[in-house]
């Protein structure tokens, strides 16, 4: 059984409600956020790892994430052999791949399968995206997280009466795509905050260290 979870749309300006990867030093962005999920997706987990880590690696270049489009590209090339998927974590019996030399990794595949499943759910966000009157041109992906779902069981007949598991490992994928709208000034309120709170509860040293990273981020 396949599940696709409903979009959720989201809008907001004020940086204290912003994840920690869109903060910014001195400015913060109004953006809107687009999820999509499906579950109990029937490809296998590892394989889908490690398509996302790649997807999510070239699209999260930036500090804001890459064009879809992008994705697109890479996921296209993949299917036509034109490029492939490096594999990093789950890479036991990975036959070596000339085409990995651009990820700087040695082992690749070409997962057809779960670049087919990934494909679906970026053109099924993208639809949501357009009935939401967002500009496509300007969707980003934002992340794309994968997670095990309970294994699907069976049985496979062997010699001399004997039987084995004959399991299946299908997986759970959330994707974020967003939009930036327009960048915001951070307030002065919330700088003069954190500077009070630096010397609260700290030794020497770690005062020195919080005055160190504040004085970066200026």
């Amino acid at each position: 059984m396949v599940r696709y979870a409903s979009a959720h749309l989201a809008t907001n300006s004020e940086k204290s409600e912003l994840p920690k990867h869109l903060f910014m030093s001195r400015n913060s962005w109004r953006f809107i956020s687009l999820s999509r999920s499906g579950e109990y997706l029937r490809t296998h987990f590892k394989n889908m790892r490690e398509v996302a880590a790649v997807t999510n690696r070239i699209c999260t270049h930036y500090t804001l994430g890459m064009k879809l489009t992008k994705a697109y590209s890479f996921l296209g090339d993949v299917q036509e052999h034109k490029q492939c998927v490096p594999f990093r974590r789950f890479n036991g019996g990975v036959g070596r791949a000339s085409q990995a030399k651009q990820f700087k990794a040695t082992q690749g595949r070409w997962p057809e399968k779960s670049v087919k499943f990934l494909l679906r759910l970026l053109k099924n966000a993208e639809s949501n995206a357009d009935a939401k009157n967002l500009d496509l041109e300007d969707l980003l992906v934002k992340n794309i997280v994968v997670q095990q779902a309970p294994k699907t069981r069976r049985r496979t007949y062997r010699a001399h009466g004997r039987i084995n598991p004959y399991q299946g490992h299908p997986c759970h994928i959330e994707i974020i795509l967003s939009a930036t709208d327009t960048e915001v000034e951070r307030s002065k309120d919330k700088d003069d905050v954190a500077a009070r709170q630096i010397g609260e509860g700290l030794n020497r040293r770690q005062q020195a260290r919080m005055r160190r990273i504040e004085a970066a981020r200026v």
